[in-house]
């Protein structure tokens, strides 16, 4: 099992949906997970944000925030 921190540094769909879903996967796989907002991240803290709005390959952050929720991944501002 590894250790991942994932820092997610600006306000952009397309970056949150990739982080939400990178720090999905390794959580799935049963490693140590954390996440971190800096800078314009920050608004994604935001548990009112709309979380459909899709990227080009059709998935949105709105597919992988929850499940990260779901299993109290920490998350730090």
């Amino acid at each position: 099992m590894a250790k991942y921190l994932f820092i997610l540094g600006k306000d952009d769909n397309e970056a949150a949906t990739r982080c939400f879903q990178f720090a999905k996967v390794a959580k799935d796989k049963g490693h140590e997970v954390e996440m971190f907002f800096i800078d314009g991240g920050v608004m994604w803290a935001d548990k009112n944000r709309d979380l459909t709005q899709k990227t080009v390959t059709g998935d949105s952050p709105g597919d992988y925030l929850p499940g990260l929720v779901e299993k109290e991944v920490p998350c730090g501002v």
